[in-house]
């Protein structure tokens, strides 16, 4: 839970996809459905590894596992969308990130990828990014806003 500071900390990178790697991406898969959510970050369970899952799917069973994640491309149309995490229960706001992205990243064969995403899948994707690079959705708002969502989370915890 938020202010834990492996949620402010760069997860280290991952090197060879191993069956323990497979086993982490198959823990957080469980983790975000029963949530339930569109994407989940290992630093938000803990592990400190740069390793993310999304599925932000019109039916669920449609999970991307990626290692390493990096945003290649980023489109200069924007899109607004609320978000929240599950490490700071009760709250979320509304976030403009670009509305279409290029990720490279290692799939669960070890092979590099790329692949675009769109719509609620680039806004989930970029969420975990940040959530890999040690920052929580809230850190995009202006200081103004981040203080009255972290104060409407602390008396909401009460």
């Amino acid at each position: 839970m938020w202010p834990d500071k492996r949620l402010a900390t760069q997860a280290a990178d991952v090197g060879e996809i191993t069956e323990d790697i497979r086993a982490i991406w198959n823990d957080m898969i469980e983790t975000m459905e029963a949530m339930p959510g569109v994407g989940l970050a290992a630093p938000q369970i803990g592990v400190m590894l740069r390793l993310a899952v999304v599925d932000a799917s019109d039916r669920r069973g449609q999970a991307i596992r990626m290692a390493n994640p990096e945003i290649i491309t980023a489109s200069e149309a924007m899109n607004d969308h609320e978000e929240a995490s599950p490490n700071l229960p009760g709250v979320w706001a509304k976030v403009t990130r670009p509305a279409t992205v290029t990720v490279a990243f290692t799939d669960h064969h070890g092979l590099r990828v790329r692949q675009d995403f769109t719509g609620l899948w680039a806004t989930s994707v970029q969420h975990q990014i940040d959530h890999l690079a040690g920052r929580m959705y809230f850190d995009r708002l202006s200081r103004t806003k981040r203080e009255m969502l972290l104060k409407r989370a602390k008396k909401g915890a009460r």
